[in-house]
C-alpha cells in the first residue's frame, strides 16, 4: 500500500501529464488545481467558446480506470464547476465537465461532457 504523500504525487504527475495532453489538443490551460468550498478542479481549460473543468484521474493499472470516477464524484466536480464558472466562463460560452483517466502506457481516455450543467 502507498502512503497518503506518494498518491498525491503520482496525481499531480497525472494532472501535469492531463494538461500537456489538452495543450497538445488545442486547449489553453487556464487553471489548474482550483479549491472551492464544494470541492476541487483538476484543469479549467478553454478551446474557442468552450470551457471545460476537468477531473483527472490517474491508475497505476489501466484496468483500474473503469472504476475510477462515478456519479457522486462527477456532481462534486459539478458544484464545484458551478462555484467558480463565473471566473472562466465568458457570457455566450458554452461549459461542460470532462474527465481525463490515465495509467502507465496507456493513452489518455477523454471523456468529454461526462455530465453537463
Amino acid at each position: 500500500m502507498s502512503s497518503r504523500a506518494e498518491r498525491e504525487a503520482r496525481g499531480r504527475r497525472g494532472e501535469v501529464l492531463a494538461a500537456w495532453y489538452l495543450r497538445f489538443k488545442g486547449w489553453r490551460i487556464l487553471a489548474q488545481r482550483v479549491k472551492t468550498p464544494r470541492g476541487e478542479i483538476d484543469l479549467v481549460a478553454r478551446r474557442g467558446r468552450m470551457v471545460i473543468f476537468v477531473e483527472v484521474k490517474w491508475r497505476s493499472k489501466a484496468a483500474d480506470l473503469d472504476f475510477a470516477i462515478d456519479e457522486y464524484r462527477l456532481r462534486r466536480v459539478a458544484a464545484a464547476a458551478q462555484a467558480i464558472a463565473h471566473r472562466f466562463a465568458r457570457t455566450g460560452d458554452d461549459q461542460r465537465i470532462d474527465v481525463l483517466l490515465l495509467a502507465p502506457r496507456r493513452f489518455p481516455r477523454h471523456m468529454a461532457n461526462a455530465l453537463l450543467f
